[in-house]
């Protein structure tokens, strides 16, 4: 076995450090064989496996091992015929990075899962693979999870110092005012939340190099790599996504006009649907359809998947009112249906809840309806029907 894994291994653990513990480390049923951890670039994949391995083993421990398949050493060398080395050698759990790097990488996982019963392996992929539908031979072998961003809570615990948990839906809708009271006392939400919507999702923020140019990257290396390469798009066509995704960006949040976006970035207007799909899997758009509807049909909106991506496309005019809705879309994305309403600024959660988005310091123009849920910013407090809006961020 590689000598230079286990001290590259060694190395990546000892100095791993992790400043929030992840809410899906607790989710994750790690007595599975076969796990897959999708997310987007830049939510912290590789840091979660490294967490994974420094939490449950000694970091010269050789039973566990992380690789990543950026290594050239597997351009030569197979996942299963690597790990049946490490099986051979009392090895336990294999953690392996952009699993999708490696062609043939289904067939070999699932090799490894017939020939190698007392392994465990988790891999990490990209938002764009649809683990199930795309490779039947995993079917029902796998288990998969998506890691997502940083919520408001996951962040204001880090910036704050608190221990905040994550509630459901329903706690909030019916408990807001007593959760509120738990929270207050310890910390102003208002303080932390601009900041969380200019940058707070991507974990990356903690690092010492520009936070916007480090983004911009990231956007691009998802087109790149993540659209092109998992979906076997040609480099030609690499120009048209990445004009569409402009054109979506600087329209806001909107019905996309599907005949002018096909004209402009001269292809058909079922190409422009697919693309649109490749750019919501990449989590680059959020795609919002009214109630009962879905792909391949016209949006009803498209919307930027979080808020600190509106600061990046240059020159987005930053609205209030946009920012609060890509937060509150995107803050429900995780275990909620989220639909366009019947007018602007209403949506429609899980088929059955109205929501409203609403500035607090605008009540005159807002008529109170009982069967509405107000979610409200700029404000701190609820009551009733009106909830504070960043209470959302601690669905997770």
């Amino acid at each position: 076995m590689e000598e230079a894994f286990f001290r590259t291994h060694s190395y990546l653990v000892e100095h791993t450090n992790a400043p929030v513990r992840r809410t899906l480390m607790d989710e994750v049923d790690w007595n599975d064989r076969m796990i897959g951890i999708k997310g987007t670039r830049g939510v912290g994949k590789t840091t979660f496996l490294l967490q994974y391995a420094k939490e449950r083993f000694n970091k010269d421990d050789r039973q566990c091992l992380y690789v990543n398949m950026n290594n050239f050493y597997f351009q030569a060398r197979g996942i299963a015929d690597f790990a049946e080395d490490f099986v051979n050698n009392g090895g336990k759990v294999l953690l392996i990075d952009q699993v999708f790097k490696q062609p043939n990488w289904s067939s070999e996982l699932r090799k490894c899962y017939d020939l190698f019963p007392e392994l465990k392996i988790v891999f990490t992929g990209s938002s764009v693979m649809r683990l199930k539908e795309e490779n039947p031979e995993l079917n029902g072998i796998v288990k998969s999870y998506n890691l997502r961003g940083f919520s408001f809570r996951e962040y204001l615990n880090l910036m704050s110092g608190n221990s905040f948990r994550p509630y459901t839906l329903d706690e909030i809708l019916h408990d807001h005012e007593h959760i509120i009271k738990e929270i207050l006392p310890k910390v102003s939400p208002m303080k932390f939340f601009l900041d969380y919507i200019h940058h707070g999702f991507y974990p990356f923020f903690l690092e010492h190099r520009s936070f916007s140019e480090n983004l911009l990257k990231t956007m691009n290396m998802m087109m790149e790599v993540d659209i092109l390469l998992i979906k076997q798009i040609e480099l030609k066509y690499l120009t048209k996504i990445k004009k569409l995704f402009y054109l979506l960006s600087v329209e806001g949040p909107k019905a996309p006009n599907i005949s002018n976006l096909a004209d402009e970035i001269q292809t058909s207007r079922a190409t422009v649907m697919n693309y649109i799909k490749y750019l919501a899997d990449a989590r680059l758009i959020n795609i919002i359809y009214p109630v009962g509807q879905d792909f391949p049909k016209k949006p009803s909106k498209v919307m930027l998947h979080n808020a600190s991506l509106m600061y990046a496309i240059y020159p987005i005019q930053i609205n209030e009112q946009e920012l609060m809705e890509t937060f509150f879309v995107n803050s429900l994305w995780k275990d909620h249906i989220v639909n366009q309403g019947n007018k602007e600024h209403f949506y429609v959660v899980d088929g059955d809840k109205k929501f409203r988005i609403c500035d607090a310091q605008k009540e005159h123009k807002v008529r109170y309806n009982t069967d509405t849920v107000y979610a409200r910013y700029n404000t701190e407090v609820g009551k009733d029907n009106k909830i504070p809006l960043w209470l959302l961020g601690f669905l997770y």
